[in-house]
């Protein structure tokens, strides 16, 4: 169980060592923790749920993603706190606590990878797994002020992970630096050594940084900066990435069509209603997975939760197809708009993490908005990684970059080449 020295950030601590000696192997030395959605033989996986350890039995056998990296060299050290069920990007716990964000006490860490996220952040060890369906592994790397990378949708088996939405289930992973994430992804990804490729450009969506509250200009600014030292001003681009997805992914009229919610909460209506597809297909699926459970064991849920829970229980069959087609288009829209090696630059979430305790109508329009930014890449299956880039008013900020599907290893090279520069130009006073 968590405690006060571990920032809360365990469910369960003990050691498996790897498989062999790990004299030579990719990731010897390196200690990492799992989220306990993750099946590792011999323990309950916890789905962060009590009722949920007490109504399923012992894994039987450990997840391949966790063995994987057990292969390479490394050694595990426990498992994590997260979310109930995965279903919140808050990192709040009713059952096991509020994991302790290192960057800042009184905010949240971050979900529903929460754990994972503060074991990395606090150093207890060196990387760690989450999952990331609508946003839980870039969510709490931003609030935590790390490394946290989001592969391609379906790059990494989930095998042995208990599902969310399978649509958009993800297995990212959390690191403090590029090297040692990138390493992981090498092995999670089953990537070859190879040469860094010079990105053919990148695109600042302006659109989505000008809503952010963190200050547009402050984290622009460093990328562009660092982008110019390294390959030139050239290579920039910028776009209206709203319109462009308007545009080029027809079916979201069908989304649109009545959303009040995208001139409230966000000012890019094409993006809120993105994610309110995504949220639709997520929901359906949700329901698909687990409904049974949740209807005949009644666990008690966080408010905020519960609330999501009864949502996705009266989910119907209705514009699933629909949600299908936003996906398909969306995925072919951003491989036109990035080709094989350009990059999109977006905020990971639009402002610094909640306060612990942020009443409900305040987090749920923050939400709302996150959701628009996180859909992107979410829905498009393109893979993300958020990038740390100081403080700001004491508060952790960071940047996104999406490549193509399947661009992975380009992405985890682009982020080693350029985090050395972005960190010279991030000044004292962000820091």
């Amino acid at each position: 169980m968590a405690t006060v020295s571990d920032y809360g950030a365990f469910m369960q601590k003990f050691i498996l060592l790897p498989s062999s000696s790990s004299h030579g192997l990719p990731l010897s030395s390196l200690t990492f923790a799992v989220k306990e959605i993750f099946d590792v033989e011999g323990h309950v996986t916890g789905f962060g749920h009590p009722d949920w350890a007490r109504t399923h039995p012992v894994a039987s056998s450990t997840s391949p993603a966790v063995s994987a990296l057990l292969n390479a060299g490394a050694t595990c050290v426990g498992t994590t706190v997260m979310d109930e069920m995965a279903y919140s990007i808050n990192g709040e716990n009713i059952h096991y606590g509020t994991p302790r964000n290192p960057c800042a006490a009184d905010r949240v860490p971050g979900g529903s990878s929460s754990g994972s996220a503060v074991a990395v952040g606090a150093k207890l060890v060196d990387f760690s797994l989450g999952t990331d369906t609508g946003g839980s592994v870039r969510v709490p790397s931003s609030y935590c002020g790390i490394f946290g990378f989001r592969p391609s949708h379906g790059t990494v088996s989930t095998s042995g992970v208990i599902p969310l939405a399978q649509s958009f289930d993800t297995v990212g992973w959390f690191a403090r630096n590029p090297v040692i994430l990138s390493r992981v992804g090498r092995v999670l990804l089953q990537l070859p050594e190879a040469a860094s490729v010079r990105p053919t450009h990148i695109i600042i969506a302006d659109d989505c940084l000008q809503p952010s509250s963190i200050p547009h200009n402050l984290v622009a600014q460093i990328l562009i900066k660092a982008v110019e030292k390294l390959y030139g001003d050239e290579i920039l681009k910028h776009e209206m990435l709203g319109d462009f997805v308007k545009d080029r992914v027809p079916t979201l009229r069908h989304f649109m069509m009545g959303n009040s919610q995208s001139d409230q909460v966000y000012n890019i209506p094409s993006l809120a209603a993105l994610s309110t597809a995504m949220r639709l297909l997520e929901r359906y699926e949700f329901k698909i997975n687990h409904g049974e459970w949740v209807r005949t064991v009644k666990p008690e849920l966080g408010p905020e939760i519960s609330e999501r829970v009864s949502e996705a229980l009266r989910a119907t069959g209705e514009n699933i197809d629909l949600c299908r087609s936003v996906k398909e288009e969306m995925r072919e829209a951003l491989s036109a708009l990035l080709g094989d090696f350009g990059v999109l630059v977006i905020p990971t979430v639009p402002g610094p993490p909640p306060k612990i305790g942020t009443n409900t109508p305040e987090l749920e329009t923050f939400r709302a908005k996150a959701f628009a930014l996180l859909s992107i890449a979410g829905v498009s299956g393109c893979c993300q990684v958020n990038v740390p880039m100081g403080m700001h008013e004491g508060l952790p900020i960071s940047i996104s970059l999406v490549a193509r599907q399947g661009a992975d290893g380009f992405l985890l090279h682009l982020v080693e080449r350029l985090y050395d520069l972005l960190q010279q130009e991030i000044t004292p006073s962000s820091q």
